[in-house]
């Protein structure tokens, strides 16, 4: 007999309904809740409520919010409150029941506001901390990367600020107003010239001669161990990542704790400053050298490399192919380097000239003041340890910046620097708690699969996990009041 569905009645009450039965016990969620403390946050942002006033949204409500915005890669803040109802495992990671009510879109842009980026970046270190500690981060070496992300904002945004009488009729005073601000404002892209007027922190870059767009840019350091993000910062589209290579260690080994032995990098970074940065602390650059990699390519296409020329220390000159000598000449300050060139009647008159430089001058050689330890640190970089540390980057860090994509990292949920740098701390912190919680399962697997064998035990009484090995005490909630089995 065919049965037939009744016309819905909607109940006032349910009594056995239940929130907590709803959601099944191997839901992400219900592992992120048990992995993660969330009520950091109070003591992190108290200073930045008063004691009038109506009473806000709990702190770590906030906080999980936007964990949840960016963890299911929602488009906004406004269907992320629509969607809310109709998600019981949200409403129980929030602590919500059905009949709760769903705080206004505006409260996470107003938190933002209010916590500033301390707050976010603190919830990152702290996830980091974590992996430190359940011994997913080894430390000793750091990959190195940098990724684009484009600005919410249209290319038709950008103004050029050395023609501004063309924007005349499109309210010139309004333009003139906004450009003094970003005068005083030291966080101003970093292309001077081409302003977005939508979201001026941003700069107009090109990629790989693409179109040029709107962009900032990410700057991440990931420990090869299991992949976990140690650093991250983003700046303007526009600036180089070899700048920021001190920034990216210092970070990393604030957050880890541990000291940086092996920095892996591709060529942008093989610059001088950072060779002779990694020489004074220490540290073996894996990184391809900059000048290397241009070789060969624009004007020096055919001309012979720098290594044909033969330096002789005792005299202070190099000799060409063709026997000649360059002398030293003039010392550039800024470049801290010595120039050295030839006499310009042997280079005029010399039969290898087409092959030796296209300069009306003559050829001229730099030599860097510390070019002995530039020779140590760039012969380094090409042993077969470096060389292989090289291609594991390609694929590592690519890697960690294509998982980033189902977050929505490519493009900027919000405008102005400052909220960028939250989105990417967010975005960093989701991808370190979902490789935390994979090896926190991984291990009490292995762990449950050794009782009976006079391991020592832990009840937990928050019901996260039946049973907490001992060891694992500071993964569970309710770490302070475990009690022996």
């Amino acid at each position: 007999m065919m049965g037939r569905q009744k016309p819905p009645q909607p109940k006032l009450f349910y009594a056995d309904f239940n929130v907590e039965r709803r959601v099944r016990k191997n839901h992400p969620l219900r592992r992120i809740a048990g992995v993660v403390d969330f009520d950091f946050i109070y003591k992190e942002v108290k200073d930045r409520y008063g004691i009038n006033g109506n009473v806000s949204v709990p702190p770590p409500v906030i906080l999980k919010l936007l964990l949840l915005l960016v963890l299911y890669n929602v488009r906004s803040e406004r269907e992320l409150m629509e969607t809310l109802p109709e998600r019981l495992d949200w409403l129980w990671f929030l602590g919500y029941e059905l009949d709760d009510a769903i705080p206004d879109h505006s409260v996470l842009s107003k938190a933002r506001s209010r916590w500033g980026i301390e707050a976010f970046k603190r919830f990152f270190e702290r996830i980091v901390s974590q992996c430190v500690q359940a011994g997913l981060v080894d430390g000793s070496k750091l990959f190195v990367d940098a990724s684009l992300i484009d600005a919410d904002a249209s290319n038709n945004s950008v103004v050029d600020t050395h023609h501004l009488k063309r924007y005349v009729q499109k309210g010139y005073r309004c333009l003139e107003e906004r450009l003094d601000e970003l005068d005083s404002d030291k966080d101003t892209a970093a292309n001077s010239r081409h302003l977005s007027m939508t979201d001026p922190d941003a700069s107009v870059t090109r990629h790989s001669g693409g179109r040029s767009k709107v962009r900032y840019k990410t700057h991440r350091a990931v420990d090869p161990h299991c992949e976990v993000i140690t650093a991250t910062t983003v700046t303007a589209g526009s600036q180089d990542e070899g700048n920021l290579l001190a920034e990216m260690i210092e970070i990393h080994e604030h957050t880890t704790g541990s000291t940086v032995e092996t920095v892996v990098a591709d060529s942008r970074y093989g610059t001088i400053d950072n060779y002779l940065l990694c020489h004074d602390a220490g540290v073996r650059a894996h990184i391809a050298s900059l000048e290397e990699t241009q070789r060969g390519s624009g004007r020096q296409k055919g001309i012979f490399p720098k290594e044909l020329f033969r330096y002789n220390p005792a005299t202070d000159t190099f000799s060409c192919p063709a026997g000649q000598l360059l002398t030293r000449r003039m010392y550039h300050k800024k470049r801290k380097s010595y120039e050295y060139k030839a006499a310009s009647e042997s280079c005029a008159h010399c039969h290898l000239r087409d092959r030796c430089t296209r300069s009306r001058n003559g050829r001229t050689l730099k030599r860097h003041l510390r070019q002995d330890e530039l020779d140590i640190m760039r012969e380094g970089a090409q042993g077969s340890e470096a060389k292989r540390d090289i291609r594991t980057r390609q694929h590592l860090s690519e890697r960690s910046f294509a998982w980033s994509t189902r977050y929505g990292y490519k493009r900027a949920r919000w405008r102005r620097l400052w909220r960028m740098q939250i989105q990417d701390f967010l975005v960093a912190a989701v991808q370190n708690i979902s490789i935390l919680i994979k090896h926190t399962k991984d291990r009490m697997v292995q762990s449950n699969a050794q009782i009976g064998q006079g391991s020592t035990y832990a009840r937990c009484r928050c019901s996260t996990y039946s049973f907490a090995p001992v060891l694992m005490r500071p993964l569970c909630r309710c770490m302070m009041v475990l009690n022996p089995v």
